[in-house]
């Protein structure tokens, strides 16, 4: 799939994953748990979105999809679902999103200090000539012509293009990162699981290069 089609945040998603599997409380779609997100009550009664889905207690699993995450705010479910007395924030999407996100960025710093990841236009493209790149991460301000030749190399690689290169280069210590590759294994595979899950929160505005979350593709 191109790196130009509007508004993709991922364009493919990860492969070689499968695990257990949960049902969403809003659509009652079952998925692989990883393509969800697990929320439980915290000690103030609060709902608490569990991005790693480690949290003791009772979880309510929602797709990974803003739309679907309003949806629960809206029509109260929490308590149904977790059977306790709930405060859900009004801003438990963002919530959500910026948990993910750092996520992502954290994965990004771990993958550049075990060697897994390189940065920079010419070591990605060698990454991605030799067949060991496993995800493809180009800044949302890239510009169009690497951003293009790089999205020709990437077929049937993941390309996520979320995170704008100030992100990027605070992620990996450097100066300035327009592109990183993440070479294959399960780094790249934890990655690309991750950014498919915040794809459903964090859309990309290519014509400004900046996140989108309104939560729909135009």
């Amino acid at each position: 799939m191109s790196m130009s089609a509007q508004n993709m945040a991922v364009d493919e998603g990860p492969r070689g994953l499968a695990g257990p599997r949960r049902r969403c409380f809003v659509t009652r779609r079952e998925a692989d748990k990883r393509a969800l997100v697990r929320f439980v009550v915290g000690p103030d009664h609060t709902v608490v979105p569990d991005t790693t889905g480690t949290l003791p207690g009772r979880g309510l699993w929602l797709s990974a999809e803003r739309d679907v995450v309003n949806t629960a705010c809206a029509r109260n479910v929490f308590a149904k679902g977790l059977r306790a007395r709930v405060a859900v924030e009004p801003d438990l999407a963002d919530r959500v999103e910026r948990l993910l996100a750092r996520r992502c960025l954290d994965l990004l710093g771990l993958a550049r200090r075990a060697g897994a990841a390189v940065a920079g236009f010419e070591k990605v493209r060698a990454m991605l000539g030799s067949g060991a790149a496993g995800v493809l991460v180009v800044a949302s301000d890239a510009a169009d012509g690497g951003r293009q030749r790089l999205g020709r190399m990437a077929d049937g690689v993941p390309v996520v293009t979320m995170f704008r290169a100030a992100e990027l280069a605070a992620a990996v210590g450097r100066e300035h990162v327009v592109y990183i590759a993440v070479r294959k294994g399960r780094m790249a595979q934890r990655l690309a699981a991750e950014a498919a899950r915040l794809g459903g929160f964090r859309r990309v505005d290519e014509a400004r290069g900046a996140p989108d979350r309104r939560g729909a593709t135009r």
